[in-house]
């Protein structure tokens, strides 16, 4: 008798299709493949939906001081410094329908700025370069920008330093994050010329100690007010 049953226990599994024994994992694996998609769809989709859900008109986003920077850099003989300008105060309106008419006004505190050099500092913030006392700010204000990529633009604007105000086109990327709340980085780098804004007086307009060109880096964020 239980000769019988192992027969006929043998007999079933020998009958039973594959197909059988393999559903449980392929249910499970279409489940993780499923999953897989699902958040990949998310990663990809969440911040252009977010851009959409905001309205057809101008928005306006302020700086996130804590977590931005806006650095200068500079040659000094063959040596190179680099500086930051601190508590720079900074507004965007930014219609996410028409790029194209978005505000920048951007405000630098130049007393503010930051070197490792005690020095440095005196020497820059002194009447022959920024001239702090005449002049405390620098301000960059835009009144339109232009797309010229995917996530990049340019905005037209003029750029004041000292007493000196000169048209400066401002190559940007802009980049959305929702991670912790909607907010948008822009990061750039251009180059001016020190002496086209008089920084520069003296012995410091001399470009073979300390070059003309000075390099200004940006990585800022942005949160809707």
């Amino acid at each position: 008798m239980e000769a019988s049953n192992t027969s006929q226990c043998s007999s079933v599994e020998a009958e039973t299709p594959l197909s059988w024994w393999l559903t449980p994992y392929h249910n499970f694996l279409s489940g993780v493949i499923i999953t897989m998609r699902s958040l990949f769809y998310l990663a990809v989709l969440a911040p252009l939906m977010m851009l959409i859900s905001l309205p057809a008109q101008a928005v306006t986003w302020v700086i996130d001081q804590e977590d931005s920077r806006v650095i200068f850099k500079y040659n000094y003989g063959v040596d190179q410094y680099e500086g930051e300008f601190k508590n720079v105060e900074a507004i965007f309106e930014i219609d996410p329908m028409s790029p194209g008419s978005c505000k920048f006004s951007v405000t630098i505190p130049i007393e503010d700025l930051y070197i490792d050099s005690p020095e440095a500092k005196d020497y820059l913030l002194d009447y022959e370069l920024f001239d702090v006392d005449r002049w405390p700010t620098a301000t960059f204000n835009a009144e339109q920008c232009r797309l010229t990529g995917a996530d990049s633009f340019v905005a037209d604007g003029t750029l004041t330093i000292r007493d000196q105000t000169h048209p400066l086109s401002f190559p940007f990327e802009l980049d959305v994050e929702i991670d912790g709340g909607l907010r948008f980085r822009l990061t750039s780098e251009v180059t001016i010329q020190r002496l086209v804004y008089g920084v520069g007086q003296g012995y410091w307009e001399n470009t073979a100690e300390v070059p003309n060109d000075v390099i200004i880096a940006v990585d800022v964020y942005a949160i809707r007010q």
